[in-house]
């Protein structure tokens, strides 16, 4: 039987550059990733024979906002219920950390609005999308 282990950590820059090229997205600064990564409020990997296959993070303040972030399962393991598992991972330390009234957001890949549906997620109306700018 595959053995997966979920453990509560950071990805090291080198496993989470693997995941983002793995899965086509696109490549960052190992230094500003690894600012970014240890800044995370919370993290959690997938593990299967010492290789990290999965990951995910919550980033914010801590109080009133909360960003899920970087949901990210390797290719060959996808639809075998790891990113449920990631998720429910998530969802647990916000069970535990988000105050009343928090706002949870994040913004899903194309294609996977359904998946965070299953965790109460909404899609925002089209009148107020949201926005955002990749700093160049």
């Amino acid at each position: 039987m595959d053995e997966y282990i979920l453990v509560e950590r950071s990805a090291t820059s080198e496993e989470y550059l693997k995941l983002r090229e793995a899965v086509g997205w696109i490549c960052q600064d190992i230094k500003a990733t690894e600012i970014g990564l240890i800044n995370s409020l919370f993290s959690v990997c997938m593990i299967y024979k010492d290789e990290v296959i999965a990951y995910g993070r919550v980033v914010g303040d801590g109080g009133i906002y909360f960003y899920i972030q970087d949901v990210i399962v390797l290719p060959k393991f996808q639809g075998k219920g790891i990113g449920k598992q990631i998720m429910n991972a998530i969802m647990d330390y916000l069970e535990k950390n988000a105050h009343p009234n928090a706002f949870i957001g994040l913004m899903a890949a194309k294609g996977e609005m359904g998946f965070y549906e299953k965790f109460d997620f909404k899609k925002r109306p089209n009148d107020s999308p949201g926005m955002l700018k990749i700093w160049e």
